[in-house]
């Protein structure tokens, strides 16, 4: 059995293998998705879901499932599964599961009488495709099956019912037939190593219900289209493969390409390997472009979390090559100083303070992992950032005589704490906030370090003295000697906000610091008893009054608590890189065994990644997206940290 496995005891269980979804990508931006047993519980779940060219490369579901029936002397044994009004599943081919099984790919085993059906999904790399190989195990004589493809043709924000518009008609191509139920979206071709029958019975599913978007309180009915079936005879030992692609291909090539993709996969046989897998599944290369998306299923790519995540999901692999197309794409987009936090590049958002000054940071780990180590690499746009700030930018961005960086705008949360309600930004923190500072800190005395290497003489004699007045000022401002801990943030007066927050540890675990050891100690101590948990740190103190415990209803219940206890995986990055500062190799046996900790989710949310977050209350259960760009980067960025054995070289004071 592999690494990640469940048995038919679990399988049979839908409260629990609902629980359980799996996700895999591919370069070109696509993804499939569903439950371990099948069954979509998502408007974002489907088997083929790509970005489409014509609608803003937003990614719509063109596949959602295709229904599997194994017909043995006319009685006909259907392995899908739908829920439809109240608890009615139909029908119930999770009862017919044996196991699932992961490795490089998934793979799942229906027992139906004397015959097993063995199948394996996989994504093409580079292609908007999908590849389904069935295999006929047990039994003596041929099976037919027959296959019902389910099809959503709509963007995965939204929802789709039985309409007069769209259009059923299938065209026969090789190996099966092609359909395009709107304009403007790609033709899906679905076709066969083995020429099958289709039969024409163009029909809707009404009623399919999704659980997951229910709990979140966002509309979970829909009707899904189903034009006909497949049908094909396979003999005990043989297979087939099933594509579904936005190409026509030539189908007797079609087992060999299912061989070659599958060799290309990382095997998630291991924790490691697991993490490995999950952080190329963020990484998008698509029309010159090479972005990150933030996380699986809603998430695009945004500024602040590409640049946060950057570092963990290609400098841990070594892939420098591949970091470096993901910042030249990313300072494409600049404007003014600024990076878009988020939107599409027709309409980008510019409302993140701390986008910048995490570009500073990703470069300066590029450099640090060995990258191009050219003078002028990246100085322009580290440049105009220093610049930007300096002289004030958008949102009242600027910076004031104290040398520290000011931010606040009506209506906005510009840090990463930028949940907003009906009822405006939850924490808005308009001031100064104590990682923007931290992080202009290590900004500005990188861009000096560069600026003398590039021979700007004129950055250095502008700004050659600034570290020192931003550091006296930070010093003063930020730390509170009697709570023995960093305020959060000080507003327009300079008045300081103590609520227990991790931002903090930022501060601390900068490769350019302020904080001595000593102070980092007094920080960790108290990071340590109130915010530290098993899945990550918590955003707020529980001794705090606005502290939420749970993350869950609708979209305001859950922003409420997003920053206000919610616990994040990500933040174990500057939790971790502070507690080796501060205990050094003696403290490598408590990061280790904080970061193993996580192998426990290999099989609980996202199976063999990271969700988004986690609730601050034990036993901690897992929220927000199944698979979360910078929860896996920091896991692996702290990874490399521990295997290093020159760490001082990336600790600088």
């Amino acid at each position: 059995m592999g690494y990640i496995n469940f048995d038919k005891t679990r399988l049979v269980n839908l409260e629990y293998s609902l629980d359980k979804e799996i996700l895999r990508t591919n370069r070109t931006g696509s993804y499939s998705s569903t439950t371990i047993v099948g069954c979509n519980t998502r408007k974002y779940h489907g088997l083929l879901v790509c970005p489409v060219d014509n609608f803003g490369e937003e990614r719509h579901l063109l596949l959602a499932s295709l229904d599997v029936s194994v017909v043995q002397e006319d009685t006909t044994f259907n392995i899908g599964i739908h829920k439809y009004a109240g608890e009615h599943y139909s029908p119930k081919g999770h009862k017919y599961l044996k196991d699932f099984v992961i490795d490089e790919i998934p793979g799942m085993s229906f027992e139906v009488g004397t015959v097993r059906v063995r199948l394996e999904r996989l994504l093409a790399s580079q292609t908007d495709q999908l590849l389904i190989r069935y295999k006929l195990d047990g039994g003596s004589v041929p099976v037919r099956l027959q296959f019902r493809p389910v099809l959503g043709f709509r963007s995965i924000h939204a929802l789709t019912n039985e309409n007069m518009v769209a259009s059923t008609r299938t065209v026969p191509i090789p190996g099966g037939v092609k359909i395009r139920m709107y304009e403007g979206f790609p033709w899906l071709n679905m076709q066969f190593s083995k020429k099958p029958l289709f039969v024409t019975v163009p029909h809707w599913y009404r009623g399919v219900e999704y659980t997951e978007e229910q709990k979140r309180g966002y509309d979970y009915r829909e009707d899904l289209f189903v034009p006909g079936f497949f049908e094909l005879e396979l003999k005990p030992g043989e297979n087939v493969v099933f594509s579904a692609s936005t190409e026509e291909i030539n189908p007797p090539g079609l087992k060999t390409r299912f061989a070659v993709e599958r060799k290309t996969k990382v095997p998630r046989d291991s924790y490691r390997n697991c993490l490995y897998n999950a952080a190329q599944q963020f990484i998008v290369n698509r029309n010159g472009k090479t972005n990150i998306i933030a996380g699986y299923h809603w998430f695009g790519s945004w500024g602040r979390d590409t640049f946060i995540s950057l570092p963990g999901l290609t400098l841990s692999r070594g892939d420098l090559d591949r970091c470096q197309d993901v910042l030249d794409t990313q300072i494409r987009k600049m404007k003014g100083g600024l990076f878009p936090n988020m939107g599409s590049d027709d309409n980008p958002a510019f409302n993140s303070v701390d986008a910048p000054l995490w570009f500073i940071w990703a470069v300066q780990q590029y450099r640090l992992a060995g990258g191009k180590q050219t003078r002028k690499k990246y100085w322009t746009e580290i440049r105009s950032v220093i610049v930007a700030y300096t002289a004030g930018t958008e949102f009242n961005i600027r910076m004031s005589e104290t040398g520290l960086i000011y931010a606040a705008a009506p209506g906005k949360a510009l840090t990463w704490m930028d949940a907003v309600t009906s009822s405006g930004p939850v924490t808005p923190r308009a001031g100064y906030n104590v990682e923007i500072n931290a992080l202009w800190y290590n900004a500005l005395r990188f861009s000096l370090e560069i600026a003398k290497r590039a021979g700007d003489e004129e950055f250095v004699s502008l700004y050659g003295d600034l570290p020192v007045k931003v550091s006296n000022s930070f010093i003063d401002l930020f730390w509170d000697e009697e709570s023995g801990y960093l305020a959060d943030y000080l507003d327009g007066g300079f008045t300081k906000n103590m609520y227990v927050r991790p931002n903090m540890l930022i501060a601390c675990s900068m490769p350019y610091t302020m904080i001595d050891r000593d102070r980092m100690k007094r920080i960790l101590d108290v990071a340590t008893g109130e915010l530290l948990t098993p899945r990550g740190l918590r955003t707020l103190s529980p001794k705090n009054p606005d502290y939420r415990g749970i993350y869950s209803g609708d979209q305001d219940s859950r922003d409420t608590a997003y920053h206000q206890g919610t616990v994040w995986p990500w933040l174990l990055g500057p939790y971790c890189e502070t507690y080796l500062k501060v205990y050094g190799s003696k403290g490598v046996s408590r990061i280790r065994e904080i970061v193993n900790g996580f192998e426990d989710v290999m099989s609980e949310h996202g199976i063999s990644t990271v969700s988004e977050v986690y609730d601050g209350d034990p036993p901690h259960l897992p929220g927000g997206t199944i698979s979360q760009a910078w929860s896996v980067a920091e896991l692996l960025r702290v990874m490399d940290l521990l295997d290093q054995t020159g760490m001082d070289k990336n600790v600088k004071e």
